[in-house]
């Protein structure tokens, strides 16, 4: 089915992309203006493994004669240690330490890649050691940080660490799994951006590259393990220890992160007792923060740095007295408030999914997700989210239901929820539903999506189906229509149907078929 040659063609783009970044970083960070002395050492993490860090310290902090909040920021995945320095500037001049390091495996950095395993936890608490026993740092006022794989790394840090007073967790994931396996299906492009940058960047732990290996190869034998493996690195898993030991826990996300979609993030969100605060913005996976790292004007470090203010330093700046979740539409320029997640969405549209449909597999109808950062990124830029033709979607291989046209505007916000009743031809299969913003002409802009696939079912019997796309804030145009269009093949994942399957959608009297759409109140 083409599936390693796609993959094989994804890292290699993946690879090429991230070198490029990285590349960026490393030749702007250190033109930024540096106010502050900032050292370059080696920190021994865990095991003995040498940690390259950087330490940005206030003018004057050298005299030891006050102590200061710490920041710790581990870097992204397949980023060099100076990814921080203009944010690292910008906070030692708000009278913070800031250290920060290569997590093990990367550049030049000892190890190797774990993925957030236990090492790459207690490498955390080794940083902190070394600051405190090496700089001014006040023990009682401990921040971490980072992008993406800092994030996550700072989530699972915070809950293994009792120092750590506060997070912020930027475009990270609390559920690995929920994140590349939703709807048990693998979400190759993503993995094959992380593995590529990897071997380009680092040097993989074998275990890491067996779950790669077995990741690709659809090995169903192997499932149960790789879902241990992900849970012993998702923040989810410690929520309780997280919850207890209270550090005040900031998140933000892109709408389009095709590498760890909103919903994880939004899941654990509502776990959380701590002080919290979310928000969602467009985007694809840390694009949102990325002009932050240059230096540049940006509220998810604008937000991150008042965060840090507040709960390390008690700044009275009230950002503990906004609304908790705060989310930027993809196609609106405002912030919204709100109390919860669950206040997201809350009054609910349905489009029924009436009648009884067939379609063949392995075949893509035109209908798909885009390309992985490429897509969303044009859609954060330019609000040109992917395109399809929904009249000329071909029946044989995309199931089709429209709604009715809106006479007034429709805000969806938060999570679309699909319910229907499927009958296979074969024991296994793979769908992805897409939701659509159609407009006169019948040109749909996507809205949102996510895959489905099952195994172990019985030919020719009927089974209930429940799959949550992913979350979004979209709106659509009075005039247009919203589309659920559900095919068997997309780029962004790997397909599980037989050759010559069929899938049958139907709707029971008794069980109709629908897809709930979750809007703001107008």
């Amino acid at each position: 089915m083409g599936h390693h040659r796609r993959a094989l063609r994804t890292t290699a783009v993946g690879a090429v992309s991230a070198s490029l970044i990285a590349g960026g970083v490393l030749g702007l960070a250190p033109a930024a203006q540096a106010t502050n002395a900032v050292r370059f050492v080696d920190i021994t993490g865990d095991g003995g493994v040498t940690l390259k860090a950087n330490v940005t310290m206030p003018a004057g902090a050298a005299d030891g004669a006050r102590r200061y909040p710490l920041i710790v920021l581990p870097t992204s995945w397949g980023f060099p240690q100076v990814e921080y320095l203009a944010q690292a500037q910008k906070l030692a001049d708000s009278g913070y330490i800031v250290v920060g390091y290569n997590v093990r495996g990367f550049w030049q950095s000892g190890g190797r890649i774990e993925v957030a395993g236990p090492q790459d936890t207690a490498d955390a608490s080794k940083v902190i050691d070394w600051a405190l026993a090496n700089t001014p740092a006040d023990a009682a006022h401990i921040g971490m940080g980072g992008v993406s794989y800092g994030a996550g790394i700072s989530l699972l840090a915070a809950a293994h660490d009792k120092r750590i007073k506060a997070v912020a967790s930027l475009s990270g994931w609390a559920d690995l799994i929920g994140s590349i396996y939703s709807g048990r299906t693998q979400h190759v492009q993503a993995a094959a951006l992380l593995d590529g940058v990897s071997v380009v960047t680092g040097r993989q732990d074998p275990e890491v590259r067996q779950v790669f290996d077995d990741f690709y190869a659809s090995n169903l034998a192997k499932e149960q393990d790789l879902i241990d493996w992900g849970k012993k690195r998702s923040a989810a898993t410690y929520v309780d220890q997280l919850n207890k030991n209270g550090a005040a826990v900031l998140m933000a996300n892109a709408w389009g992160d095709t590498v760890f979609p909103v919903n994880q993030y939004a899941d654990f969100y509502e776990k959380l007792t701590v002080p919290k605060r979310m928000e969602l913005r467009p985007g694809d996976h840390a694009t949102a923060e990325l002009t932050g790292l240059f230096g540049l004007p940006n509220d998810v470090w604008t937000d991150t740095e008042r965060w840090f203010d507040h709960y390390l330093k008690g700044t009275d700046n009230g950002i503990d007295r906004e609304q908790p979740v705060q989310l930027k539409p993809r196609s609106t320029g405002g912030y919204e408030g709100y109390p919860d997640w669950q206040s997201v969405g809350e009054a609910r549209g349905r489009i029924a999914l009436d009648g009884t449909t067939t379609i063949h597999t392995n075949v893509d109808s035109g209908a798909d997700g885009g390309i992985v950062f490429l897509s969303s990124i044009l859609d954060q830029v330019a609000q040109v989210p992917p395109i399809a033709a929904i009249p000329l979607l071909p029946r044989r291989w995309a199931a089709v239901w429209q709604s009715e046209k809106y006479a007034t505007a429709r805000r969806v916000r938060g999570t679309a929820k699909l319910h229907t009743t499927l009958t296979p031809t074969r024991e296994s299969g793979t769908l992805v539903a897409y939701l659509y913003d159609v407009g006169p002409l019948g040109l749909g802009k996507l809205v949102s999506n996510a895959p489905y696939t099952f195994h172990d079912r019985t030919p020719g019997e009927p089974f209930g189906v429940d799959l949550e796309l992913f979350s979004t804030a979209y709106d659509v145009p009075a005039g247009h229509r919203l589309a659920l269009v559900v095919d068997t093949v997309d780029p962004l994942y790997i397909e599980h149907n037989p050759s010559g399957a069929q899938l049958t959608f139907s709707s029971p009297a008794n069980d109709p078929s629908y897809v709930s759409i979750p809007l703001r109140e107008q």
